[in-house]
């Protein structure tokens, strides 16, 4: 899945190639960490390009675009979006922003999306093209698109267009100050009963202070929540969980959604109901999958956009929190005897549970933001569900 994995690092390694060094530039979500002492030995007192190095043959002189208003076109002198800016006085680690890999990326991710919609959020359907014979048939796909189009479309639309408002989210706030990123990757995953693993940016935080990374941790997660929300809400206006056929699963509802279904009551609807798989519509799954990554990246903790936020409002002390969430969750999946959050729990020790230092820790943040950071820290209490699924509810 924010707003989650390490082969997204090695991903977007292959994806820079040698322009991106490992160990510095780190994602707005699970990237790897700065190396924050030779961050700062990367400011110097000499004017650099503030839109990059322009090496391609037949571009423009690099004197006469130096000349030029820094903040004319952040994008270099053609508006091109393949040339990640640079601050006065860096070094680039970002070459030039690739646009294939993420394109491709982004169509199988659509691919993935419409058929998990398509077979009712039922993917596993794909096994059954093979017969105990060595056979195969695409009969089984075909019947679940042609009978439920409308849904894989519906639901593809709807939680990739909160994935791609969330990223953008992130990649937008780097525009606007000047942070080398990468385009958006999304994350197919056409067995997943949501399909996809959600989507990331790389970025090179070393070059962001406190004011700044806090405003990019923060504008993904407010630009998803813009989308998610009045999609859950269409999703709850059409749930009907009245005599749902025989399920295979359900969906826990994070505590925001529970308190609007227990006042709106469905039909069928019982206060605290998981909801099962079969009384399913597009605009539910995508809204509670949307407020799933969202509640997820929120979480205080290493480089998620929630680590982001309580590093600028604590500092230091916010590693004690990450710390502490981290015994917890492990502490939780013990007890509840649920391996569900393993591999997230283990991606965020590999990275490392404390948030590396920014540019410049001083920088203010202003009344504004640091209200705004404290009330944000309620978005995993009201879209995260810590059980997430639960089986076992076949009739």
């Amino acid at each position: 899945m924010r707003d989650n994995l390490a082969g997204v690092v090695d991903l977007v390694h292959d994806c820079y190639g040698e322009g991106m060094t490992e160990g510095s530039p780190h994602s707005s979500q699970d990237g790897l960490g700065p190396d924050a002492s030779s961050g700062r030995a990367l400011q110097s007192g000499r004017h650099a390009d503030p839109v990059g190095e322009r090496q391609h043959a037949g571009d423009e002189d690099v004197g006469q675009a130096d000349r030029n208003d820094d903040r004319q076109d952040e994008y270099g002198r053609h508006g091109e979006l393949d040339k990640p800016p640079q601050k006065a006085g860096s070094q680039p680690l970002f070459g030039p922003r690739r646009r294939r890999l993420p394109i491709i990326l982004l169509l199988l991710t659509v691919a993935s999306t419409f058929w998990v919609g398509a077979s009712q959020w039922m993917p596993m359907i794909l096994f059954t093209c093979f017969d105990a014979r060595g056979g195969f048939t695409l009969m089984p796909i075909r019947r679940e698109i042609v009978a439920h189009w409308q849904d894989g479309l519906i639901y593809s639309a709807c939680v990739l267009g909160i994935l791609l408002t969330h990223e953008m989210g992130h990649f937008l706030a780097t525009l606007r100050y000047r942070i080398p990123a990468s385009f958006p990757f999304c994350i197919p995953f056409p067995i997943s009963p949501i399909g996809t693993m959600g989507a990331v940016i790389a970025m090179d935080g070393r070059q962001a202070d406190r004011k700044e990374l806090f405003d990019i941790g923060l504008a993904g997660p407010l630009a998803g929540l813009v989308i998610a929300a009045p999609v859950m809400w269409i999703g709850i206006q059409q749930l009907d969980v009245t005599d749902p056929p025989p399920a295979v699963y359900a969906l826990e509802s994070p505590l925001g959604v529970r308190l609007v279904l227990d006042e709106v009551r469905p039909p069928g609807y019982e206060v605290g109901q998981a909801i099962p798989n079969t009384s399913l519509n597009p605009f539910f799954m995508a809204g509670w999958v949307g407020l799933l990554i969202t509640g997820l990246n929120m979480l205080p903790v290493s480089q998620l956009d929630g680590g982001h936020v309580i590093y600028a409002l604590l500092g230091k002390w916010a590693h004690w929190v990450a710390r502490a969430l981290i015994v917890l969750a492990i502490a939780w999946s013990v007890y509840h005897a649920q391996p569900t959050w393993v591999l997230m729990i283990g991606l965020v020790l590999l990275i490392g549970t404390d948030h590396p230092p920014t540019r410049d820790d001083r920088a203010p943040l202003g009344w504004f933001r640091i209200v705004l950071g404290v009330v944000s820290l309620a978005i995993p209490i009201l879209c995260f569900s810590p059980m997430a699924l639960t089986t076992g509810m076949g009739g």
